[in-house]
């Protein structure tokens, strides 16, 4: 029946190609055929309580299927933690689950939860840490039990953090291994300095210092209701699970607020930096500078500067350095903007060897020619049409749009500042995009980093001038520590 049908369809279009109206629509290029307007992006919007003690919830109703998911997102991470205990945050967010509570171990807790196809889950970053929640409607009950019970009162047991740490040397161990990782923790070196906050790596010492006492009292310093936003969607009533919530939460005494790093990047002088790793046959190129933040009014410019410019298979930095010279496998980023702090501006390449000093030559053929060929209509046009049509991907359920508003409730960003960002981008003009080039980009400005095997670089790479060498063997551990010392090669 299939076959039958889709042999008539081709007769009736062959048939019909032939008569006048359907050649005149097919000598009609695909460009004139009408678009019409996105209309007004209007997501469905969580409801927001906020708690006397301080804390905020979000509920987003979702009732498609039988689930109840929540996050509880808490203020503080691995910016706030001493230098000397660097990676204390990876082991409290691995440990506070698998370490248990007082009354269960975590081993009982995964049995629970495993007869319930449920999951409770803990981790940590830069800024935050975080403990949710996935279950079955009607296993919500006995999970939230859980979930509420390691929020409260973790246990951190001595032989879990011990499994912890041993995971963290280990994957101390490795992390030369890989070109592409060594190349983006030496960029946020460069850009932040050495021992900003967020450039900072855990290394054996610092790992073994980390001790239970140590996540015992980032527990007590941190969890706390005012330092909390929790987000709920799901297959549940809102004025039901607001009861709930307040129920297991209103009483929570307020405890002292979390305290914010202060970011002073010492971003490195414009220079060639080598990273050498013998052991490949390709370069990992990075042209690295400060960029800056959402806030900024400049972001909405900037988003499709860095869309037309090296975001995506249509950019030019694509159809210029990858597709026209073929000289990338990957090649693409822009100016950087982060919620809290200035972002990474970033351009990147990754070639053969032997094109090293020629894709950072083309690379900057790219930067000087913005001046005398700016981005122009047609680029601007499709990198809005890519930003906006990419809103349906985005934000295509509730959950997403929910852990975007729970994004600007942490950083105190307005709620609606997603509805704003559609109306933002239409309004960027082809002068608005010109300046944010002129402004942020400046080669003269920029560090160029190269991880790769200097033998193999053409050699024009000698007209960079001299490398500043930078050493990422990786420093011994504490006598005694491991029972074998890794290799630190790279």
């Amino acid at each position: 029946m299939k076959r039958a049908c889709s042999l008539l369809l081709m007769t009736l279009l062959a048939a019909t190609f032939f008569t006048g109206t359907t050649q005149t629509w097919a000598q009609t290029s695909w460009k004139q055929i009408p678009i019409p307007k996105l209309p007004p992006f209007k997501p469905a919007e969580p409801k927001r309580i906020e708690l006397p003690n301080g804390m905020v919830i979000f509920l987003q109703e979702d009732h498609e299927l039988p689930l109840i998911d929540g996050t509880a997102r808490i203020r503080g991470g691995e910016r706030s933690v001493p230098a000397e205990k660097a990676g204390l945050i990876d082991i409290y967010g691995e440990v506070w689950r698998t370490g248990g509570t007082k009354t269960q171990t975590g081993d009982q807790l995964d049995d629970f939860l495993e007869q319930r196809a449920a999951k409770v889950e803990t981790g940590g970053t830069g800024d935050s840490t975080t403990i949710g929640w996935s279950c079955l409607k009607e296993d919500f009950d006995d999970v939230f039990r859980v979930f509420n019970d390691l929020l409260m009162n973790p246990e951190f047991r001595a032989e879990k953090i011990e499994i912890a740490q041993k995971g963290a040397y280990d994957g101390i161990s490795r992390r030369n291994d890989d070109a592409g990782q060594i190349a983006g923790r030496e960029a946020a070196k460069l850009v932040y300095g050495a021992n900003s906050p967020l450039a900072r790596v855990p290394e054996y010492a610092t790992v073994a210092a980390v001790t239970r006492k140590d996540l015992v009292e980032w527990h007590e310093r941190t969890v706390h209701p005012n330092n909390i936003i929790v987000g709920v969607v799901g297959d549940f009533d809102s004025a039901k699970m607001e009861a709930r919530l307040r129920e297991a939460f209103g009483s929570w005494q307020k405890g002292p607020a979390s305290e914010n790093t202060e970011i002073k990047p010492e971003t490195a002088k414009p220079a060639y930096y080598l990273v050498e790793k013998r052991d490949v046959n390709q370069s990992n190129i990075q042209m690295l500078a400060l960029g800056t933040t959402r806030r900024n009014p400049d972001y909405y410019a900037i988003s499709v500067f860095n869309e037309a410019f090296g975001g995506g298979f249509s950019s030019r930095l694509v159809n210029d350095i990858r597709t026209t010279k073929g000289l990338a496998y990957a090649v693409g980023g822009g100016i950087g903007t982060s919620f809290d702090h200035d972002g990474m501006l970033r351009l990147m390449v990754r070639t053969k060897s032997a094109t090293t000093f020629e894709s950072i030559q083309a690379l900057d053929e790219e930067i000087g020619n913005l001046a005398q060929n700016p981005i122009n209509g047609e680029e601007i046009s499709r990198a809005k049409d890519s930003i906006l049509n990419a809103f349906v991907f985005r934000f295509d359920s509730p959950e997403k749009v929910l852990q975007e508003k729970m994004t600007y409730e942490f950083y105190g960003y307005p709620l609606d500042f997603l509805e704003k960002y559609q109306e933002g981008i239409e309004h960027v003009t082809k002068a608005d995009v010109a300046k944010v080039a002129a402004k942020y980009l400046h080669r003269d400005q920029m560090a160029v980093l190269v991880v790769g095997n200097p033998a193999e670089f053409d050699k024009a790479a000698a007209s960079l001038g001299p490398a500043n060498k930078i050493d990422v063997t990786i420093p011994a551990a504490p006598k005694g520590l491991l029972p074998e010392q890794p290799g630190a090669g790279q």
